[in-house]
C-alpha cells in the first residue's frame, strides 16, 4: 500500500489531457488538490464536471473575475473587454480556472458550454468530476454513470475509507445496487472485501480496468491493516491518502 501526503499527480501517474475523477469520499477536494499541484508545476489547468458540482472555492470561473450569477459563457463570446480567460485568449502557464454553466437555483455547475475535447486543446490538464455520491464515503454506480468523456487519458477512482466498517445503508450511496453486486444485505457491514468486490465488478462492467484507485480518508482507520485488506481483496495497487 503506497501512502502519500503530497505529489499526488506523480503517485496517480496523471498524464496531460482529460482526467475523470469518479467514486466517492472527497472527489471535489481531490479535484482542487490535484489542480493546484499541477498548476504549481507550471501546468495550464481547467477544473470542471460532466454532471453537476458546486464551484470550487478560490478558483476563478473561466479565468475571469465576473460574478458567478452572470449569464453563462457562450462559445466565441468574450466575458468582458480585455478578459484574459482561457476562452478569450488562452490561459498562461501555471494558471488554473474552472468552467461550467451555473444554475442559480442550485448554485451548481453543469458541464462547460464548450466540449471538453475542445477545451483540452487549450489546456495541459482538464480535471473533470464525473459522478455524484451525495457526500457519502462509498457508492455503487447506476447504469447512467459515471459520465467519462471521450478521449479521457486518466480515470481516478476514489474510495472513502471512513465508510469501511460501517453498515452499508449508512455509508453507501445507492446501497441496493451495492448489495446486488456483492450479495449482502443493507444492514451488513461495508467490509474492505465487500467494497473491493463491488469495485472489481464495476471496473469490469464499465470497462474501466485501467482506473487508478485512491483510498482517501486513510487517517480515519483505527486499524491500518484495513487498508491492506482492501488492496489485497482488490488485487491491484492502491494509493492511500488523507485529503484536507
Amino acid at each position: 500500500m503506497e501512502t502519500v501526503s503530497g505529489n499526488l499527480a506523480s503517485a496517480l501517474r496523471i498524464e496531460p489531457g482529460i482526467t475523470a475523477i469518479i467514486g466517492s469520499g472527497g472527489k471535489s477536494t481531490l479535484l482542487k488538490t490535484l489542480g493546484l499541484e499541477l498548476m504549481r508545476a507550471g501546468g495550464r489547468v481547467l477544473l470542471c464536471t460532466t454532471t453537476h458540482m458546486l464551484p470550487v472555492a478560490g478558483v476563478p470561473w473561466d479565468g475571469s473575475n465576473r460574478r458567478l450569477d452572470a449569464a453563462p459563457w457562450k462559445p466565441g463570446a468574450s466575458h468582458v473587454p480585455g478578459c484574459t480567460c482561457e476562452a478569450c485568449a488562452g490561459l498562461a502557464r501555471g494558471g488554473i480556472c474552472q468552467a461550467g454553466v451555473l444554475d442559480p437555483q442550485t448554485g451548481k455547475f453543469s458541464s462547460p458550454a464548450e466540449p471538453l475535447d475542445q477545451l483540452a486543446q487549450r489546456f495541459d490538464y482538464v480535471l473533470a468530476e464525473a459522478d455524484g455520491s451525495k457526500r457519502l464515503p462509498l457508492k455503487a454506480h447506476a447504469p447512467w454513470e459515471p459520465v467519462v468523456p471521450a478521449g479521457t487519458a486518466n480515470v481516478i477512482w476514489l474510495v472513502g475509507a471512513s465508510g469501511l466498517g460501517k453498515s452499508i445503508n449508512e455509508a453507501v450511496h445507492r446501497p441496493e445496487l451495492f448489495c446486488e453486486r456483492c450479495g449482502c444485505e443493507l444492514t451488513d457491514i461495508a467490509t474492505p472485501e465487500r467494497v473491493a468486490q463491488v469495485l472489481n465488478a464495476e471496473m469490469q462492467m464499465l470497462n474501466l480496468n485501467n482506473a487508478r484507485i485512491m483510498l482517501n480518508q486513510a487517517d480515519t482507520l483505527a486499524d491500518s491493516t484495513i487498508a491492506d485488506r482492501f488492496q489485497a481483496a482488490l488485487g491491484r495497487p492502491v494509493v492511500a491518502t488523507s485529503l484536507k
